[in-house]
């Protein structure tokens, strides 16, 4: 539990900022679409810190790992909350993305301490503390900025970083480093094992497309309900986001499902799923009471089906290599947020210019790549004899 407890807090710091963006726009006074740049900046620095950083999970000891980045992550959070100015906020802000990484070297490392057939059920645990940590930060910074300022939310969360940073130091398990490569070929080798493992790129397009989706949802709806449709505060994001957190209850779910049933079945439902949410959504423009029922329903459905889909993915590609977990989880959570932070972007282009509905049509579209993709796999398995198939097989088996 403390394992899922620090991955929560950890990445809270990407995602807090997506409730509090009218306040940074409005204390920094530039337009709300700029102040959004602190959002997609953060996810760009995730991705960039995740292929740079995370491959360290391999080679260095982790007492001393973790707790290194969340110091530094706790002084990024200083910075971009005593920022003078909206560039120095993008820059804190992608330096905070950088180095907060550490839920992606904790889940890998607890995969390779538990036995095969718990891989799944273990890592939907962990990614339950972690989108408990995701929604619950929306709510703490929408609350927390509406009462004090958007510079609180930075620093209070400032503070429990550091903290959290101390009790890893002694709670962390006594772990061997798998690899002894040089910095530069264990960098290198998340590009290699996208090149030569087929079953971890189909997974980086599942996700990648899934949360770009995600992310352009989050970002534009804080935007649309503190906007002239809803005129709503920065808290209301919060509170949808609270309803949302129901979805940590659903990974340790989809973890054992995916024990039992496979990934390829899970992310199915996965992405019609996220399918199913751009629909739910598109009621948001009704407004009143009603549209922020949809649009709190909707977040849900998304957040569910996003999350639950990473738990079969992740369990997927940790069977591939288990010598090179952190390498693989690497490769792929780089192309994830790389896709969210573009999901970022484009979701609030598509907002400036076709409104909410046009976000709600972005929505349908990403996960119907994702779905385009698992059919065409799903076609070529069922041709193939048993005898072709090893790594499906394996799946289950491994799992």
């Amino acid at each position: 539990m403390t394992l899922a407890l620090a991955c929560g807090v950890g990445v809270a710091n990407i995602y807090f900022p997506q409730a509090i963006t009218p306040l940074i726009a409005h204390g920094l006074r530039v337009r709300t679409g700029l102040a959004a740049a602190a959002v997609t900046a953060a996810q760009f620095g995730y991705a960039v810190g995740i292929f740079f950083l995370v491959p360290l999970g391999d080679r260095l000891v982790h007492r001393k790992l973790i707790p290194a980045l969340l110091g530094i992550t706790g002084l990024g959070l200083i910075g971009a909350g005593t920022a003078p100015d909206l560039a120095v906020l993008v820059v804190a802000s992608a330096v905070v993305g950088a180095v907060t990484v550490v839920p992606q070297i904790i889940i890998p490392m607890a995969a390779g301490l538990v036995a095969a057939d718990r891989r799944g059920a273990v890592t939907g645990t962990l990614l339950s503390g972690l989108i408990g940590g995701i929604l619950l930060a929306r709510t703490f910074s929408g609350v927390l900025g509406q009462w004090l300022g958007w510079r609180a939310p930075y620093l209070v969360a400032a503070a429990l970083i550091l903290i959290l940073a101390a009790v890893m130091t002694a709670v962390l398990p006594a772990t061997v480093p798998t690899s002894q490569e040089r910095y530069p070929r264990l960098v290198t080798a998340s590009l290699r094992l996208l090149r030569e493992e087929p079953d971890l790129r189909r997974s980086c397009v599942y996700q990648a497309t899934v949360f770009a989706g995600f992310s352009a949802a989050w970002t534009s709806l804080t935007l649309y309900v503190t906007g002239p449709a809803y005129h709503l505060g920065a808290s209301a994001v919060g509170l949808i986001a609270l309803v949302g957190a129901a979805s940590m209850f659903c990974t340790p779910i989809a973890g054992r499902r995916t024990d039992r049933d496979g990934p390829d079945a899970i992310n199915l439902v996965c992405i019609l799923g996220a399918l199913l949410a751009s629909g739910i959504l598109a009621f948001g423009s009704a407004g009143g009471a009603f549209g922020i029922v949809v649009l709190t329903v909707g977040m849900l459905v998304l957040d569910v089906s996003m999350q639950s889909g990473q738990v079969a993915n992740q369990a997927r590609i940790f069977v591939l290599r288990p010598e090179a977990r952190g390498r693989l989880n690497t490769a792929y959570m780089t192309c994830a947020f790389l896709g969210g932070s573009a999901g970022s972007w484009l979701g609030v282009r598509a907002y400036d210019l076709l409104g909410w509905p046009g976000v709600c049509e972005l929505l349908a579209v990403l996960p119907a790549l994702a779905l385009a993709r698992h059919v065409v796999h799903l076609a070529a398995r069922s041709r193939a004899t048993p005898q072709d198939t090893p790594a499906e097989s394996a799946d289950k088996v491994a799992l």
